[in-house]
């Protein structure tokens, strides 16, 4: 009986590199697949493949095959050209969610089956399981300090039935004793935190992307009351204090953008918390959509504390979710993510 074939979207990183030796380990026919999806530069220009030379040494360590395919275009497209879009208009979009569910997965998915591979994997603290009707679910990984799933839930069951996530089920010491077994040189490297292709400030990547300038404008209260001068909206976030360069009696938080009128709104702490919010694009993993209320747990952001909630009905791509206690500063563009004990339910864009 012929192994199955798997291919392993690499980094270049510890985890990915521990995801292909988890596998080969486990028997399958291994190949990796690395995206060249945004070149980051030196200060002369010249591109910088640090994280390719990565890649080929772990997959020269453990003797797979390593295919190096372009997706710059795509990536810009789908991926920075709508971060950027959406941080113009008033949003605080999550490029990580969107590369997952416009690049990353779907390119791995088109290459794998256009060269006859059985399964994909990554290198996600996640875990997939096979339900007893044959559906594939979500869960979060055992590490939860670790877990990653929030950034995967667009993937739908058909999706789940052919990944494979080895080290779900790991803690980070372990992957990491795991790639020092396996001989890779970076087994101790620090995790990546930022998003890769911004290295240092939004404001700074987003004006020299579209080589426009951001007009101040007034900072308002719920009133309408012109409060003072920004230096331009997309300096902002909602539920950000500090940076405003404005005093008050007590502390101020930035409740909301108006794009349209250049405005930003202020507020105090209490203003940022809402028990109801709004989502699109709802992907509910396993099932094309539920007809009732259902009570799950709730994330408005990465890495908070799920909330206890009720997602009722999509109606007309609106889909209603009520927190049973009021939520700081869910912000329009990022991920509500819901979970049912471990099993992650689905999500979607706030609005």
């Amino acid at each position: 009986m012929s192994k199955k074939k798997v291919l392993v979207a690499v980094s270049g990183g510890v985890d990915s590199g521990a995801a292909v030796y988890l596998l080969k380990k486990a028997g399958y026919e291994v190949s990796a697949i690395m995206l060249r999806l945004y070149d980051k530069t030196d200060e002369n220009g010249n591109v910088i493949f640090d994280e390719v030379d990565s890649a080929r040494q772990l997959c020269d360590a453990l003797g797979v095959e390593l295919i190096y395919a372009d997706y710059r275009n795509e990536f810009k497209k789908d991926v920075i050209e709508n971060f950027v879009e959406s941080y113009i208009k008033g949003k605080t979009p999550n490029p990580c969610v969107e590369c997952n569910r416009t690049v990353k997965f779907r390119y791995v998915f088109d290459y794998a089956d256009k060269f006859g591979f059985d399964y994909i994997a990554t290198g996600h603290y996640a875990r997939v399981e096979k339900n007893e009707d044959s559906t594939f679910s979500l869960f979060k990984a055992k590490d939860i300090r670790k877990d990653q799933s929030y950034v995967l839930y667009n993937l739908t069951s058909h999706q789940l039935s052919r990944v494979l996530l080895p080290l779900g089920i790991y803690s980070k010491d372990e992957v990491r004793a795991f790639a020092k077994e396996a001989g890779l040189k970076n087994y101790n490297k620090a995790d990546s935190q930022d998003i890769c292709f911004i290295s240092g400030d939004y404001y700074d990547f987003i004006r020299d992307f579209t080589s426009k300038d951001f007009p101040e404008g007034n900072f308002i209260d719920k009133n309408g009351k012109i409060l003072g001068k920004h230096k331009g909206i997309i300096r902002y976030t909602v539920g950000q204090r500090k940076g405003l360069g404005l005093s008050f009696d007590s502390p101020r938080y930035v409740v909301s953008k108006n794009p349209d009128d250049n405005t930003v709104t202020l507020g105090r702490e209490e203003e940022l918390f809402s028990d109801t919010v709004f989502i699109k694009n709802l992907n509910i993993v396993g099932s094309e959509k539920i007809t009732s209320p259902v009570e799950v747990e709730a994330m408005v952001r990465y890495n908070q504390k799920p909330q206890k909630a009720t997602c009722y009905p999509e109606d007309k791509g609106v889909t209603k979710v009520v927190f049973l206690n009021p939520q700081r500063a869910p912000s329009p563009g990022q991920s509500l993510v819901m979970y049912i004990g471990d099993r992650l339910f689905g999500g979607g864009i706030i609005i």
